[in-house]
Formats: structure tokens, C-alpha cells, sequence
């Protein structure tokens, strides 16, 4: 089904789990007459028909935000994905994670070019690694040359408590165990979760605080972002309303969908364990590009982004994309077992924030999700002179 609701604005690991399989063909849109957003709705369907069961798109301007929905949030049933519906955020928590440790520079905690061996001594090390020449702006940036590490629940994951929940500093050493460097520091460009899992533990030892914790009270509460949350260690709960999350596969016309492994968040914590909505996202951005969370000169240095691919760049946690209507938008993307989404917004108060209730690893809609964030801003973008 595809649905449509709009109200005026007052304010990139899957595992298989062994359960049983719906497979069916794809089912059949409903047609509707309203023509509002009407490129948007079929770059929608397009990205749905090769994404999960469900997919929607939150988008607006200054002065209104509207929100489709294809597919559904819960298999064999009939559920559009509504903006306000708590899913896995994945990636995206790393905004959030940067957001403190420019917070903790303002404070005059910690110095964006002084090495990471500095305040953790000896985490980074071994296996090729050097912490004295790694600063923590190349851990912002993903340029210390750290490999790339992706935990998969069951599969790829370094010892656990007992309890079953997981501690940064084992992460990070069977991360750098696993992945040797790839480029000196300051060379090249690696996007690494193991970059975001050390400056974890550099939020814990300056603040004191549980990562999830310092991120809560430095940054969800006061925005006041009303259903998101860092969870803590142990905490696998996703609060309702929430949409299901799914692995799956598709053999032309059919496709099985099985629901996501569970796992503990703290496998993902600051690289991506947060919870949120297609809405607060939104604020969450809006908020940071507003000014309200960090001071124009971190802000800035935030927004200072390297070029990755051709109209795309990555700053200090924020991913930036060149739409082809002009301008810069600025956000990130996320991806863990059963969500992928992404969240953009612009300074002349466009955005857009997309999720699909699927993370594929192979024959990732990449195109499809690419048109959608394009046709989401630029649908009603003002004329260029």
C-alpha cells in the first residue's frame, strides 16, 4: 500500500536467523489520486520494490513536512511506516557521537589534532597500528587509516561479558586485531566503525560516564528529542510503536522475508546502537544546523568535508551530498540487521529521511535509494536563477 499524511511544521550486516520463512510475490499498490510529491511517490515504490517489505520517506521544507509510506512495517500485515515509529538507526548514531567530542573540544577537553594515544594510551596499538600518530579529528574523519570492521550478531563478534553484553575496549582491540591499516594516518579515506567504537571509550574516560549515557544528557534531552534513546548494555528492547525489522531475499517476483536476528546494542554502541524516528531525526539535524547543539566554530569544523565520490563528502560525522537541484545537504546514513536509513537536510530548511525495514548484502538498491533522497529535495526545490 502507499499512503500519504502531511501536517504543517510547528518545529550503510545482516546475519540469518533461523525462523520460519514468508515468501510471496510482491504485493500489489494501491493507486491514488493525490499528485502532490508525485515523483517522490514513484522513486519511493521504485526503492521499495528492491528494499525491504516496507519503505517510507519524511520529507518537507521550512513551512510543511509530509511523509509516504510503500510496503509495510510488519510482514502480512497491512502497515504503512509512519514517521513517528521507533526503528534502529544504525550509522547515524555516529553524528550524535561526534556531536560530544566536539562538545568535549569546546570544553577544552580534548584537542581535535593531538593523538589518540594521549588520552587512551596503548588502545591504539598493535597489529600495525600506532595511536601517537592517529589524531582523533583522522577518527572523526575516517582518516587514520584504520580497516574497516563490521560486527555481525553470531558471526564476527569479539567475546562477550558474561551477561552477554559487549565493552568497548574488547570491541576495539578484536576490531584492530581483525583489520590491519590501510593507509597511513592522514592519507586516505576508510570508513571504519571501529574508528567510532574508540572514540566511545574517549567520551567514557573524559566524562566519566557511560557512552550511552553522556550522549542522553549532552544531546537527546536537550533537544528534546521525545523517542530516541541510546540504549544501555543489555537493553534490546525497541519501544512501540515500532516497525519490524527484516533480512531477506529476492528470486525475481518472489521474496522471503525473515525477521532480524536480535542482538545486544552494545555490539553497535557509539559506532551505531541508537534508536530514533523518521521525525526526530529530522530535529536532530535541524537543531545541529541551527546552531543550538555545538557553536558556529565546531559546527563549522564539522561540516569541513573530505571528498569521497563525486558530489559526496564526509566531514567530522556528517556525510555531505551535492543534490542535483544545487546546494549541499548534509546527514548520515545507517545501517544495522533489519533497518537501513538516511537522514539529509539542508539550510534553506529542506530534508529528507528515508527507512526501509531491510539491510541487504547484496544487491543493495543503491541507485534507487540515491533517486529517492535526490527527487525527496528537489521535487519542490525553489527555481535556480
Amino acid at each position: 500500500m502507499i499512503t500519504r499524511s502531511g501536517t504543517k511544521l510547528a518545529s550503510v550486516i545482516g546475519a540469518v536467523c533461523a525462523t520460519v520463512l514468508t515468501l510471496s510475490t510482491p504485493a500489489a499498490h494501491a493507486a491514488t489520486t493525490d499528485t502532490d510529491h508525485s515523483a517522490t511517490l514513484a522513486a519511493l515504490k521504485a526503492f521499495q520494490a528492491a528494499a525491504g517489505p516496507g519503505a517510507a520517506v519524511h520529507a518537507g521544507n521550512a513551512d510543511e513536512s509530509w511523509t509516504l509510506s510503500a510496503g509495510t512495517g510488519t510482514v502480512n500485515a497491512n502497515r504503512p511506516i509512519k514517521a513517528d515509529e521507533h526503528i534502529r538507526i544504525g550509522s547515524q548514531t555516529k553524528t550524535f557521537t561526534a556531536v560530544v567530542v566536539l562538545q568535549l573540544a569546546e570544553e577544552g577537553r580534548v584537542s581535535l589534532d593531538l593523538p589518540i594515544d594521549d588520552y587512551l594510551p596503548g588502545v591504539v596499538t598493535g597489529n600495525g597500528y600506532d595511536g601517537t600518530r592517529i589524531t582523533v579529528r583522522h577518527l572523526l574523519q575516517h582518516t587514520g587509516g584504520l580497516g574497516a570492521y563490521t560486527p555481525s550478531p553470531g558471526l564476527k563478534t569479539p567475546p562477550s561479558n558474561p551477561d552477554g553484553t559487549f565493552s568497548l575496549s574488547t570491541i576495539v582491540r578484536y576490531a584492530l586485531d581483525a583489520s590491519p591499516p590501510v593507509s597511513a594516518p592522514g592519507e586516505g579515506f576508510t570508513y571504519s566503525n571501529t574508528d567510532y567504537y574508540i572514540l566511545g571509550m574517549l567520551i567514557e574516560k573524559l566524562t566519566g560516564q557511560p557512552v550511552h549515557q553522556a550522549v542522553t544528557e549532552r544531546v537527546i534531552e536537550p533537544i528534546g528529542l521525545p523517542r530516541t534513546t541510546f540504549p544501555a548494555p543489555g537493553d534490546r528492547t525497541l519501544p512501540a510503536p515500532a516497525v519490524s525489522g527484516y533480512h531477506g531475499i529476492r528470486v525475481g517476483p518472489l521474496y522471503a522475508w525473515i525477521p532480524a536476528v536480535s542482538y545486544d546494542p552494545s555490539l553497535f554502541s557509539s559506532a551505531g546502537a541508537m534508536i530514533s524516528t523518521l521525525e526526530d531525526l529530522t530535529a536532530f539535524y535541524q537543531a545541529l544546523a541551527n546552531g543550538k547543539v555545538l557553536s558556529a566554530k565546531s559546527l563549522a569544523e564539522m561540516r569541513t568535508a573530505r571528498q569521497v565520490n563525486p558530489g559526496r563528502g564526509y566531514g567530522l560525522g556528517l556525510q555531505t551530498y551535492e543534490p542535483s537541484c544545487g546546494g549541499t545537504a548534509r546527514g548520515h546514513s545507517g545501517g544495522v540487521p533489519g533497518y537501513q536509513t538516511f537522514t539529509l537536510t539542508m539550510d534553506d530548511g529542506r530534508y529528507v529521511s528515508i527507512v526501509t525495514n531491510l539491510l541487504m548484502q547484496v544487491g543493495q538498491p543503491d541507485a534507487q535509494l540515491v533517486k529517492l533522497l535526490d527527487t525527496a529535495l528537489c521535487e519542490d526545490a525553489p527555481q535556480r536563477d
